[in-house]
Order: structure tokens, then sequence, then C-alpha cells
């Protein structure tokens, strides 16, 4: 059965997008141009959605078809990406990890093909990480050291929260950290592209992925920050034993990447 939000079905009723043959017919134009490979294709595109009250609400539309990628439970056949996000997004949401919001998915098998759509509300009002505004400086919202540091112990609290319950994101870069300022210290973060996040059952492993992809990508922090934002994930004020193993296996890696 197709997954519809509470929350959402009366406006998707409204909107005449509340069945999958609905969505997988609508013409609009792709927001990305669609990805080919893994044997088909995955495309996303922005759509709007009117609300009872009038209010145009972002959404945005992922359709695939046989974009399938393997499982311990499929290892032939696979299953789509999107069936594997909207799983992990449900995960997050159990480990109260914020993420993307659902709004519809579901998924046929049609004359041999598998096709899929996920439709997730459009996070307004937040911006990558990655993105100029969000670079530290002399000048914009991350300038100063306090304001940093909420934003360090706003992730890092999301980050414990995750590797307690045994996932890693696998795929930790600035690109998929959403940061909305809420004040001039208080920020809402989500993490986006989830398709990758697995099960972890080894927690050390989980933390060491995570933590090596954000350092290899964090290209726009001084050391002193990532320092900070470490220390702050290990709930240290300086580093122990078991936080400098974890900090010099980071860099080894890193130094191998690099040559």
């Amino acid at each position: 059965m197709d997954f519809i939000a509470d929350d959402w079905r009366e406006i998707l009723q409204q909107n005449g997008l509340d069945s999958f043959d609905a969505l997988w017919d609508l013409d609009v134009e792709w927001f990305e141009e669609p990805n080919i490979r893994r044997g088909g294709w995955s495309g996303v595109a922005r759509i709007q959605l009117k609300s009872p009250e009038g209010k145009e609400i972002g959404i945005f539309l992922k359709r695939q078809e046989n974009h399938m990628c393997k499982s311990l439970l499929h290892p032939i056949r696979g299953v789509l990406t999107f069936a594997r996000e909207f799983d992990n997004i449900k995960h997050f949401q159990q480990l109260n990890v914020p993420a993307l919001e659902p709004v519809f998915f579901g998924k046929r098998h049609i004359d041999g093909d598998y096709r899929g759509i996920l439709l997730t509300r459009e996070l307004e009002g937040f911006g990558s990480m990655d993105t100029e505004k969000f670079r530290p400086g002399r000048e914009g919202i991350l300038a100063s050291i306090k304001a940093r540091r909420a934003l360090f112990e706003r992730l890092a609290e999301m980050l414990r929260r995750l590797h307690t319950g045994k996932r890693q994101h696998s795929c930790l870069y600035f690109k998929h950290i959403f940061i909305k300022p809420l004040s001039q210290d208080t920020f809402d973060v989500r993490l986006i592209d989830l398709e990758k996040a697995r099960w972890q059952p080894l927690k050390s492993r989980a933390v060491f992925r995570d933590l090596y992809s954000l350092s290899r990508h964090a290209e726009y922090w001084q050391r002193t920050d990532y320092m900070r934002f470490f220390l702050i994930y290990r709930q240290e004020k300086k580093l122990s034993a078991a936080s400098k193993k974890i900090w010099r296996a980071i860099a080894a890696k890193q130094a191998t990447k690099a040559s």
C-alpha cells in the first residue's frame, strides 16, 4: 500500500495528487536532469501544492524507474533507491534525528519495470552548509565563535543520537547538512540525501565513517573549528585517549587519500 502522511492526505486530495498514477503522470519540468544509471533513471521535480487555506507549499517530487541498489535482503534484483531512502527517513524519525518530511511514497511493478515515487516537503528557509553564507569568516551568520559553537552543538547532538541508534549517514558532506537560522545563535539543522544511510552494528564504525566524511569535506572550517566540533561531539573538554585514537585515524586516512 502507498504511504500518505496523515497531515498531507487532505492536501493531496485537494490537488488531485493522492494516487500513484496521478503523481507518475504529472507533467512537470525536472528540477535536476534525470540521473541515468543503475540500469534505469531517477529524477527530481519541484511542484507547489495549495493548502485548504490557499497557501502554496513547495514539494519535491522524485520519480524513478529501474533505478535499483543491492541490499542484504535483495542481493540480486536489488531494491529501488527511493524505497531505501524512505525507509531511512522513517528510521531517522524513530531516532528523533531531523531530516526530510515524507509526504507520499509508493512503488509499482508494471510490465517488468520497477517504479517508485517519493514526495518530501521542501526545506523552506534552509540552506546547505556548503553555501557561502554559512562559511566561517569575519562576516556572515557564522562569523562569531558563539554562533559556530551553537551550530556545532546542534549538529553534534544529532549525530550522537544517530550513532547511538547504530545508524550511519555514510555520505555526511556539507551539501547534505541543511541549516536554518532561528536567531543569532540558534539553528534548525536537517540531514538530507539518506539513500546511502545504513544500519551499522558497530557504533565505532558509524562514528568513524561519518566524522571522517565530515572532516574530509570541511574545507571551509579552520582546524580549530573542527577540533571544537569534535570535542563537542565527544562531550569532552580535552581529548581522551579514545578520542585521540579516532582523531589520528581520521588524519591518517585523509593523508592516504591526499597522496
